[in-house]
């Protein structure tokens, strides 16, 4: 484990020296992800001059969810997205096979080798907007809730990573899987949405199949509902990040057996 967290440093370390050496398009793009979360918010403002609550969501529940998803959203892409995203061209073009030389197990060179830093910037401005949402709603979590808060980002942060990660796997079956792993990139956006909008097949799709409605959800309402079962709300997370994250390790071992590099 110590040598593996030695080999991230070092790649966290370039792909820093990485975003220094183009600055102009790291401001852009950190332009852009600021934006596109304000207009969200933007959204919200609107909707809520026609009602007061969405199910049981008040407004600055549910901007703190938007805040929630941000974060959980921006740390996932900062840390594995574009990995994610170029493992079809390293398929294609038979530069995986240098992924596969190195000591180290294939999973984590693929998954691991650049680092966003300006999603990592844009997950403060989550933080903000969910610390502003507490303060209108008048809560101060407990200790316990912050933890479990905290818990709860980086589960949902794995879950994205392991279901994309099973799309990005089909690119050793389909030649372009990029529309996968870009399609999905698009229901992602779902996560920002109160759960109580969902019902019957679409609940069981968002909730199970593709869980992006719990991603976000669930630690929100463990900030906002602190009597609303959280053990169980716990729970229903760590399940579907450890069936997420088993089924996309045995669909990568079993895409690496039929591989046959480049030079076969």
């Amino acid at each position: 484990m110590t040598r593996y967290w030695q080999i991230y440093r070092l790649l966290l370390r370039n792909s820093l020296i990485r975003e220094a050496s183009f600055k102009a398009n790291f401001l852009l793009w950190l332009l852009t992800e600021l934006l596109w979360f304000l207009g969200q918010i933007l959204f919200v403002e609107v909707l809520f001059r026609s009602t007061e609550e969405i199910g049981d969501w008040s407004k600055w529940e549910v901007v703190l969810l938007i805040g929630t998803h941000q974060i959980i959203s921006q740390v996932f892409q900062a840390v594995f997205y574009v990995n994610l995203a170029n493992l079809p061209d390293l398929v294609r073009t038979g530069r995986l096979d240098l992924l596969l030389l190195l000591p180290v197990d294939p999973q984590f060179s693929v998954s691991t080798k650049q680092f966003g830093l300006d999603n990592l910037i844009n997950v403060g401005i989550g933080a903000t907007f969910v610390l502003f949402s507490l303060g209108k709603l008048g809560i101060v979590p407990q200790p316990w809730q912050v933890g479990c808060y905290a818990a709860a980002i980086l589960l949902g942060a794995m879950i994205h990573y392991a279901i994309m990660f099973a799309l990005a796997t089909l690119s050793f079956w389909i030649v372009r899987a990029q529309g996968l792993i870009y399609g999905y990139f698009n229901v992602v956006s779902i996560a920002r949405y109160p759960d109580v909008v969902f019902s019957g097949l679409f609940k069981l799709i968002f909730t199970w199949l593709i869980p992006v409605v719990v991603v976000s959800n669930v630690p929100a309402r463990l900030l906002v509902r602190a009597a609303s079962h959280p053990a169980l709300l716990m729970l229903h997370l760590v399940g579907v990040c450890i069936l997420a994250l088993a089924t996309s390790r045995v669909l990568w071992q079993h895409a690496l057996r039929r591989y046959s590099s480049a030079s076969s």
